[in-house]
Formats: C-alpha cells, sequence, structure tokens
C-alpha cells in the first residue's frame, strides 16, 4: 500500500486541493456555487474535499460507513466539531436523510473515488435522485475499471503487487489467488475483489444515468487522474477529443471520468 493511505493528513491535504483545484473549477465551467447552498458528499473518508466547499460558504454534510474515518474527519477539520454548518455522519445515507423530518435534500451532492465501490449502482443512482432539492446536481469521479489501476491494486501491501498496471484484469479466481499468495491481509482482499464485482466502465456508468433519468451537464475524461498532480507531481491532462469518443477502448487509458449531472427535465 502506497504511504498516502496510511498518512491521513497528507490524504486529507491532497482531497482538499483536488476539489479546490479541479473538482469546483469544473463545475464552475457548467453551474456556479452559490454561498448557502447545501452540499452532501457521500463516501467522505476524511472529507478533505468539503473543506474547499466549505470555504466556499456552503454548509456541508459528509457521510461514511466507516466510522474511524469519520472519526478523522471531525480532527483533521479543525473547527468541525464546532461548525455547525459541516455535519459528520458515519452510516447509510438513506438512513441518515429519513432522520430528518420532511426530508434532508441537497442542492449538491458529491461523489469522488465512491461510486465504483457500491454494489447495485442501478439502484444506488436512481435513488440519489431523492435527496436533491429542485435544480440540484450530482458530481461523480471514478476510474474506469479498466484503467491501469482501475481495480485499486494500489492498495496492496505489496509493493510488487501494488505498481502492476491491469492486473486486476486477470480472471477473479486468478486475481484472488495472486493476493492471497503475496500475503495480502483478507480485509484487503475481500475490498479488491468487490471492487472487481463492482467496477465500472464509461459505456456502463452512462447507461446507468439513463436508466435513472439523469442526464450529463458536462464531462471531462484525464489521461492523468487530477490527484496525480498531488500524488506524484504529474499534471493532468484530459484525453484528446478523438480519444475520448472511442466506446469501450477509452476505458483502458482514461485514468479519471468527471461528470456534472442533473435530472431530466419533464
Amino acid at each position: 500500500m502506497f504511504e498516502y493511505h496510511r498518512d491521513k493528513e497528507r490524504y486529507f491535504d491532497m482531497q482538499y486541493r483536488t476539489a479546490r483545484d479541479f473538482i469546483i473549477p469544473f463545475i464552475e465551467e457548467h453551474q456556479p456555487l452559490l454561498p448557502g447552498q447545501h452540499v452532501l458528499e457521500i463516501g467522505c473518508a476524511e472529507a478533505g474535499v468539503l473543506k474547499a466547499f466549505r470555504e466556499r460558504g456552503m454548509p456541508c454534510t459528509g457521510v461514511d460507513l466507516n466510522a474511524t474515518r469519520i472519526e478523522w474527519a471531525r480532527q483533521l477539520h479543525l473547527n468541525g466539531p464546532h461548525d455547525p454548518e459541516l455535519r459528520l455522519f458515519a452510516g447509510d445515507v438513506f438512513a441518515y436523510a429519513a432522520e430528518f423530518p420532511g426530508g434532508l435534500r441537497f442542492d449538491w451532492i458529491i461523489l469522488k473515488d465512491v461510486i465504483e465501490h457500491i454494489p447495485g449502482q442501478e439502484k444506488f443512482v436512481l435513488e440519489l435522485k431523492s435527496l436533491l432539492k429542485p435544480g440540484g446536481h450530482l458530481f461523480f469521479g471514478f476510474p474506469p475499471w479498466q484503467m491501469p489501476f482501475g481495480g485499486h491494486q494500489q492498495m496492496a501491501r505489496s509493493r510488487m503487487l501494488s505498481r502492476i498496471p491491469w492486473l486486476h484484469l486477470v480472471p477473479k479466481k486468478l486475481y484472488k489467488f495472486v493476493l492471497e499468495s503475496a500475503g495480502e491481509e483478507r480485509e484487503v482482499v475481500g475490498e479488491l475483489l468487490e471492487i472487481a464485482d463492482t467496477g465500472l466502465s464509461i459505456e456502463r456508468f452512462e447507461a446507468i444515468l439513463l436508466k435513472a433519468g439523469l442526464v450529463p451537464a458536462g464531462r471531462r475524461l484525464f489521461l492523468t487522474n487530477p490527484i496525480y498532480a498531488f500524488k506524484f507531481g504529474i499534471h493532468p491532462r484530459e484525453v484528446p477529443s478523438p480519444m475520448a469518443k472511442m466506446p469501450w477502448i477509452r476505458n483502458f487509458y482514461c485514468t479519471a471520468a468527471y461528470y456534472l449531472v442533473r435530472p431530466k427535465a419533464i
């Protein structure tokens, strides 16, 4: 596992700067962000992304299934426990929203490097619409499954395995055998195999949006993921237009897909 997965402060800072320097500018190319608009981040981890939105005067809610990461988020947001405009919650987002009389609704819902981890993506994306205010938008950022590290094998503790591109594309039984033979912990093996079950291509993601009645307001495909600027010092580059239009093949060289979507007008 690369060191940034263990260094929470560095990971928090990278998520913050990625949101500030790339995600927010991408969103604002298509739709203005206004102070007072409510933001929900699902799978917020340490909530570094939300720091960038709080700086814009936007009330924020972060939800993550991992209670330990929510505790880290509270520590890393120095004013978090005392900031009435920042709420952090460990658990299921739909259970959390159901606790509020009349329902909890948001102007913006953010899912960065999350949708590829979620089982039942079709049902999940459809249900997300119920959390949006009228006129609300969703941001998705994810690595296509077929890209060199789309299986998140960089999470492996084995330095050799963590650096092998397209390792996750071998047959699942062989993939599991390789991970276990390298001495990976059961939890890591389980998470990597789960991603193998839920991994997402650009084409399947767009089909899910269509089925859910969501339409893109903006899309950007990257040859080099924006967060690489802070992990490796590599400046982000977009997929050239002709290459971005090549179905299926583009998944193998696109390292990040950014989408801004909204419900289809009735």
